[in-house]
């Protein structure tokens, strides 16, 4: 299972679902990690589905997403995950991800607790 200082792979039974639980701030070490780790899933799968529970507010530093992996890996999401979901995500995140599902090609929903996130998540793997 994947697993950096901030960024925790979660168990779980739902098909092609690529869940993380982050538990501090994310730094760039963290983010070009989790980015290897996905850009192997996408090789793998055409599509997948991303789940990240928040247990912090703090976020990720500014640099965070700067290296040459985060680049691509954000790059090949747009054609391989189909729904990104967020679950205790600081107020100001969880707002953009709502607000970026309606501009880009994924499914992209908030959610308050996991429960609530892993249930939707159930419904999409069903109905897939």
């Amino acid at each position: 299972m994947f697993h950096t200082d901030t960024i925790a792979e979660i168990a779980h039974d739902i098909p092609n679902l690529y869940a993380f639980r982050i538990t501090g701030e994310v730094g760039r070490d963290d983010m070009k990690a989790m980015s290897e780790f996905m850009l192997g899933a996408f090789k793998a799968h055409d599509t997948v589905d991303m789940c990240l529970v928040f247990e912090t507010d703090a976020g990720s530093k500014a640099d965070a997403s700067l290296s040459d992996e985060a680049v691509k890996a954000q790059a090949k999401s747009l054609r391989h995950v189909r729904n990104y979901v967020v679950a205790g995500a600081p107020d100001k995140a969880a707002s953009m991800v709502e607000t970026m599902g309606k501009v880009l090609p994924v499914e992209a929903k908030s959610f308050a607790t996991e429960a609530e996130a892993f249930a939707w998540l159930r419904q999409q793997a069903h109905a897939a």
